[in-house]
């Protein structure tokens, strides 16, 4: 029996890269990230539409994958988003 700290793993980074970059997890992290925006919107508090029209997706690239966030252009999202959560909210409800 091993102690702790008698087990290395070594992982191999490139398996890993190329997993997350392949388009078949790429489709799956966008289809996520397209329900939470659609939510997002369904549920926007709307005073001026300019919130609602700010919301959208962007993608960013990390180190081993391509990162999909949801998120809010318009100069008062954070504000709106202090008092309402919507984005969280949206998030919390597009898991299925």
């Amino acid at each position: 029996m091993s102690r702790s700290g008698d087990t290395e793993i070594e992982f191999n980074e490139d398996f890993f890269e190329s997993v997350l970059r392949s388009a078949p997890v790429e489709a799956l992290v966008d289809g996520v990230a397209e329900r939470v925006l659609s939510k997002a919107v369904a549920t926007a508090p709307v005073d001026t539409e300019e919130y609602r029209d700010g919301l959208h997706i962007e993608h960013h690239e990390a180190r081993y994958r391509r990162v999909t966030r949801v998120v809010g252009s318009d100069e008062k999202t954070m504000i709106v988003e202090s008092k309402t959560g919507n984005l969280a909210r949206a998030l919390k409800g597009a898991k299925g």
